[in-house]
Order: C-alpha cells, then sequence, then structure tokens
C-alpha cells in the first residue's frame, strides 16, 4: 500500500510538472504572437520574426502560418514558402495556409506550383471563389479557354454582379467564338464599371 501511495503521489507530480510547463509554454507562445502583431504594424516585419523564432516549433501550424506570412512581408519569398508548406502538411485540409503559400509562390513567379495550389483547394472546396477565378486567370494566360471558361462561370454563378468575373469570362467567351455571350457579359461588366476601357475594347472587337 505504502509503494502504491509514492507511485500516486509520484504520478500526480508529474501532472502537475506537465501542466505548469503547458501554461509556462502557451504563455510565451501568446507573448510572442502579441510582440509580432506590434511589430508587424510597426513594419518591423525582420523582429516580428525573431519574437517568433524565439518560441518557434516545427510542429505548430499557427507559428508556421505566421512566419509564413512574415516572411512573405519581409520579401523572403523562399523562406516564406517552406513556413507555408509546413503549415499546409501539418493541416492538409486548411485552405488558408494553400492560399498564403500561393503569395511567395506567385512573388517567386512559380506558376506551375501556384495552379497546383489552386487546384488542390477546388479539390476541398470546389466553389473556393479565389481558387476558381485565379486558376481560371492562369489557365487564361496559357490560352486554355475551355478550362478557364468552367471556372469563370463558377464564379460568375456565384457573384452574378462581380466585375472581376464577368469581365474575364467576357474576354474567355470571345476567344472562344461565343459572341452573343461575351457582349452580354461585357455590357454587364459596363454596368459595374462604367466606361471601363476593357471592357469597351472588348465590345468593339465583336462589332
Amino acid at each position: 500500500m505504502e509503494i502504491l501511495k509514492k507511485q500516486i503521489t509520484t504520478i500526480a507530480i508529474m501532472c502537475i510538472a506537465i501542466t505548469t510547463l503547458a501554461q509556462n509554454n502557451n504563455t510565451a507562445l501568446q507573448k510572442a504572437f502579441k510582440d509580432s502583431y506590434v511589430q508587424e504594424y510597426n513594419k518591423l516585419y525582420g523582429e516580428a520574426i525573431a519574437s517568433l523564432t524565439k518560441v518557434y516549433d516545427d510542429s505548430n501550424y499557427e507559428t508556421n502560418l505566421r512566419l509564413g506570412w512574415l516572411s512573405y512581408m519581409n520579401k523572403n519569398y523562399t523562406l516564406s514558402q517552406n513556413y507555408y508548406q509546413k503549415a499546409v502538411t501539418l493541416k492538409p485540409y486548411a485552405i488558408e495556409a494553400k492560399l498564403g503559400l500561393v503569395k511567395p509562390l506567385s512573388a517567386l513567379e512559380s506558376w506551375d506550383k501556384v495552379l497546383q495550389t489552386y487546384e488542390d483547394i477546388l479539390k476541398i472546396d470546389a466553389q473556393n471563389v479565389t481558387a476558381n477565378y485565379w486558376a481560371g486567370v492562369i489557365l487564361y494566360n496559357r490560352k486554355k479557354y475551355d478550362q478557364a471558361s468552367k471556372l469563370f462561370e463558377k464564379v460568375v454563378n456565384l457573384y452574378p454582379f462581380d466585375y472581376d468575373s464577368n469581365h474575364m469570362l467576357a474576354w474567355t467567351y470571345l476567344n472562344l467564338g461565343k459572341s452573343n455571350d461575351a457582349r452580354t457579359l461585357f455590357n454587364k461588366a459596363l454596368l459595374i464599371q462604367p466606361a471601363d476601357v476593357s471592357s469597351l475594347d472588348g465590345l468593339a472587337k465583336l462589332k
């Protein structure tokens, strides 16, 4: 019985120690995040990164996500990509991490990886407006108009009075030879942004 009491006491002490350590770690992490927000506000990105690096844990999603953003703002795009990629690996279904990853990839002009990231988002959330629109833009620039049109159509269906998606779908239809549909959308775009030069140019090409 005495041995059992000692074992219980030892376990209790260990639990208290673990709880105290966890609380201390959380307090330090919260302070590091708080400091980084103040430093970011003052555009001291290097200092904000340093604050979080002091408490960095490779397995912490939130820290990797935050360091990805701060490194991007500090124009260290390769490091930003690395942090965001770790966040994506830690939480594969997190769309915010993938949208974050797109930022340094775009800055590095890694367009194949950007497109792949948008496609990964659409596998999780087929209606994601940002992924549909920008994947459509990439495909449009690659003259893959049929694929681009399907993505722009999703956005227009979700947001019928959005300028960007109507405008891009109009140009896509023009390149696909769908003149009537293109004309309708260019005119709708002009309702949103009257005298828009690009939409007027598109209409001129249809005459």
